[in-house]
């Protein structure tokens, strides 16, 4: 079975919002992909250095088809709850890899 990592980089909509930002990634946006078909694990991570760079997120994803598994999650972006707290111009920045060698 084809495995994958949806790649996504975002960040607060500004600095006084980034508790409220993290309160909701970790509370409320991972549980919902998690909950999608195909999403199997999460892990984010955060800049070291404040306002070096943005948050990046990884979702490993396993399935038969693994662009059908992110068409999924795009189709059902009207039932995840999206924060404020979420810059949304420019929009996180999102890639879909496929693994291609695992140790």
């Amino acid at each position: 079975m084809p495995k994958g990592v949806l790649y996504v980089e975002s960040r607060p909509s500004s600095p006084d919002r980034e508790q409220d930002y993290n309160t909701w990634y970790d509370e409320v946006h991972l549980g919902e992909l998690l909950a999608l078909d195909g999403f199997v694990s999460a892990r984010r991570l955060s800049p070291v250095v404040a306002d070096e760079g943005p948050y990046v997120a990884f979702y490993e994803i396993e399935g038969d088809d693994l662009q059908a598994i992110m068409d999924n999650m795009l189709a059902s972006a009207d039932q995840l709850h999206l924060s404020d707290a979420l810059q949304l111009d420019p929009p996180p920045l999102m890639r879909l890899l496929q693994v291609t060698t695992e140790r």
